[in-house]
């Protein structure tokens, strides 16, 4: 049998210790936040029934969707014709994302739950797309929800939640916002209140084609004259988000769904104002989301000094659980992009040094008597949470130091028969190549001193 190349799927990869080292910086840091607002985590498997998936993502979705055969036992028995067959028949699938599952978890669970539920969730999800650069076949999100509530407090907290993770990251941001409802306004007032999708999809494109080529688009969309003239001044508007808000009253203020939205994006930003959020915030009106269940609010977060698309965005939406049973359940929620997230710290170098560390201290291994002192200075320093460890074979010193500073191991630890005597350990730092004699009793106090 001929020797098979190692592979895994395309869209797929491994992630390295060094690279889980910096995830896990990046999850954690993001979990901290999350549960210093009080959100739960929650996780749910990673196939769901086809039934829950099918139909919520748009025709294009359903055809993303990885779909798992029912094989097993019975699948032995079968020719392999009827096996291509049953490669037809699937009744289960990847989870395509953590909105859905979440629905239909707090619809399956609403005996057990409290609402309002606030819940964050990370985990993979899959997606049967043509795998390219960033884009991949499974990746991770990290979500935050709260269903239950129409509050616009939930608003408010998700807001200060993206201010705080991306300040422990330590990447400056901007907040764009907008809100569906003036969405619908603005289409409601031009007179075009069925071409809302249309009209927003063109004025997306406003920063990357110019005003003109959009009043070309809308053209092209069947939009007329003038109601192009009326939605000019709106693409138009500049200065603060109090500015902008006050200007649409006087533009869409027949719209009764659009004063709603002002309204609430009034309300949002009083609260930001109050609190003294320093996030930078944009009321942004080109900015759309994919807008299927998006009913309120609308979020979206760019890092300012790295040239990449959003890592981070969300919304308000009204009727998810409405789907699986359970109508006007209201909830917001926002994904946090781990993998773009991970490019711009990576591409601005803002993971601490200590992070690619497994391991502070290596002991070197010189002999029987040496090693029996060794491991138990070993456990002291594990006792004070130091993660240490101790070259498993007696080796050639060249040999022990060359692995520990391939491993990056910022201290190795010397225990040789003159140490012995002394009841001290040589402590060389491996960077700057500095040497300490520090008696066994205080050793754990210098590792943690440094």
């Amino acid at each position: 049998m001929a020797m098979q190349k190692p592979s895994i799927p395309k869209g797929t990869r491994d992630f390295s210790p060094s690279e889980m080292m910096r995830r896990n910086y990046i999850f954690d840091s993001i979990r901290q936040v999350f549960r210093t607002f009080g959100f739960a985590p929650l996780e749910t498997p990673a196939m769901e029934n086809l039934s829950t998936l099918l139909g919520k993502y748009g025709d294009e979705g359903d055809k993303l969707l990885f779909k798992i055969l029912n094989s097993g036992d019975y699948g032995s028995a079968l020719s392999d014709e009827e096996l291509r067959q049953a490669s037809k028949i699937c009744e289960k699938g990847l989870r395509y994302d953590l909105t859905v599952p979440f629905a239909r978890y707090v619809v399956q669970h609403r005996a057990e739950i409290a609402l309002p539920f606030k819940r964050y969730q990370i985990q993979p999800v899959w997606r049967a797309d043509r795998p390219q650069k960033g884009r991949y076949r499974e990746f991770y999100q990290c979500d935050v929800d709260v269903v239950g509530s129409r509050s616009l407090l939930n608003e408010v907290e998700l807001i200060e939640i993206v201010e705080r993770v991306f300040r422990k990251l330590g990447i400056s941001v901007t907040l764009r916002m907008n809100n569906r409802k003036i969405l619908y306004g603005i289409a409601e007032t031009i007179g075009h209140a069925d071409k809302m999708m249309e009209i927003t999809i063109a004025i997306d494109k406003l920063e990357k084609i110019g005003l003109e080529n959009v009043k070309a688009e809308l053209r092209e969309r069947e939009i007329d004259d003038a109601a192009i003239e009326k939605l000019q001044p709106i693409l138009e508007l500049s200065g603060t988000n109090s500015e902008k808000l006050s200007r649409l009253r006087e533009i869409i203020g027949a719209s009764e769904t659009g004063l709603k939205g002002i309204g609430e994006m009034e309300t949002i930003f009083g609260y930001v104002e109050r609190l003294g959020i320093e996030l930078p915030i944009e009321l942004d009106l080109s900015l759309a989301r994919g807008l299927n269940y998006y009913t309120g609010a609308i979020f979206e977060v760019k890092a300012n000094d790295f040239a990449i698309g959003s890592i981070c965005g969300g919304g308000r939406y009204d009727d998810l659980t409405g789907i699986f049973g359970m109508p006007d359940t209201s909830g917001v929620g926002i994904s946090f992009g781990a993998d773009r997230i991970y490019d711009v710290m990576v591409g601005l170098k803002l993971f601490p040094e200590e992070v690619d560390c497994a391991t502070s201290v290596l002991f070197v291994n010189l002999g029987a008597e040496e090693e029996a002192a060794a491991l138990g200075l070993l456990r002291t320093l594990r006792d004070a949470g130091i993660a240490a460890e101790i070259y498993p074979e007696n080796a050639r010193m060249k040999k022990q130091m060359e692995y520990a500073d391939r491993r990056a191991i910022p201290y190795v630890a010397i225990v040789g028969s003159d140490e012995l005597a002394a009841r001290e350990v040589t402590v060389k730092e491996m960077r700057s190549g500095e040497q300490s004699r520090v008696p066994f009793g205080r050793l754990a106090e210098f590792i943690a001193g440094k």
